[in-house]
């Protein structure tokens, strides 16, 4: 297996050069990354190319990196999950994980979205249309835009939910709470009602934690 991914690694190397952000072994897993501007005709070539024919995409899923490797007690705001800054210090990213069939390989590709404030990326339905429902997901939990994709609108969430529930600040209790109204018949939104409480162990809190003494 470790041969095959040395394998692989090395024809990614020769194929897209500078085009790869970085390129990983870990846990005998491939993962590169690439930037966005260069991701529709990277991931065109994945799929076409005798050499790595990865036909099938098996998932894709946004993440948000606004707090990873960061300590938060000291304030920090790292983000990305790689050493390298760049198109590594970026919040939101999309893993799409590929399949090659032919080749018997798996690669994970990583791409961050260029602007925080309105994460946006291609679509990848026309390259793998099992993206679509993928896609949705990611728009509806985390908030990133996939332009050109056919009928991007939330998939879990309902039609009247404000905000993205995966993103880290995200209020863990949300921002609004609905319940059918037995005298109007229907759905009716109203401000969270939920009280916030302590879940984390006694005896795992530090001094001071929640007003604890």
């Amino acid at each position: 297996m470790a041969a095959d991914l040395n394998l692989l690694a090395t024809r990614l190397q020769e194929a897209f050069g500078p085009q790869l952000a970085s390129l990983d072994i870990q846990l005998g897993e491939l993962t590169i990354v690439v930037k966005a501007a260069d991701m529709t005709a990277i991931l065109n070539r994945l799929r076409d190319d005798s050499h790595f024919r990865f036909e099938q995409l098996t998932d894709l899923c946004g993440m948000d990196y606004s707090t990873y490797g960061s300590d938060l007690s000291e304030g920090g705001a790292y983000y990305g999950n790689d050493e390298a800054q760049g198109v590594h210090a970026r919040r939101f990213a999309t893993v799409y994980h590929l399949l090659s069939i032919s080749n018997n390989a798996r690669l994970r590709v990583r791409v961050y979205a260029e602007d925080d404030a309105m994460p946006v990326m291609a679509s990848v339905v026309d390259i793998w249309p099992a993206a679509n429902w993928y896609e949705r997901e990611a728009f509806d939990l985390y908030g990133i835009i996939y332009t050109g994709h056919p009928d991007l609108r939330r998939l879990l969430t309902d039609y009247g939910f404000i905000g993205n529930p995966f993103r880290k600040d995200f209020p863990l209790s949300g921002n609004v709470e609905m319940r059918y109204d037995a005298e109007q018949k229907r759905v009716v939104y109203q401000p969270v009602t939920v009280e916030p409480r302590e879940v984390t162990p006694r005896i795992v809190r530090e001094d001071g934690y929640g007003g604890a003494r």
